[in-house]
């Protein structure tokens, strides 16, 4: 798994791109948001556009992403979920966790208004 970031003001969005399975990528996405938390970067975007495949250990790191990053005052949203990624979270029942969005300008904007 590869994590490219970039940020849009005081946004910062990881692209996310390969599988998301027990020892590939779980581990590198956990170090890159401590990484981020530690720099007082706590609105993040990941952006699952490249991601084929998410296994549980993929999804449990997901949600302690999100726990670790809300913890910390922050605020994590996913954006460009696959048809396979969305069925996983609602099969799940975690899409009613997550706030998603098909847009990285929606995704961005969001993290302005105030239930952010």
């Amino acid at each position: 798994m590869q994590i490219d970031e970039r940020s849009i003001g005081d946004v910062t969005i990881l692209d996310l791109k390969g599988r998301m399975t027990m020892g590939e990528g779980d581990e590198l996405l956990k170090d890159k948001i401590n990484s981020l938390i530690l720099q007082g970067r706590k609105k993040i975007a990941l952006n699952l556009e490249g991601v084929p495949y998410v296994d549980s250990a993929g999804l449990g790191e997901i949600v302690r992403t999100y726990t670790t990053v809300s913890r910390q005052g922050g605020s994590l949203k996913l954006l460009n979920l696959t048809k396979r990624i969305t069925d996983l979270l609602a099969i799940t029942k975690l899409l009613t966790i997550f706030d998603t969005y098909d847009s990285e300008a929606d995704a961005v904007r969001s993290f302005a208004s105030p239930q952010a």
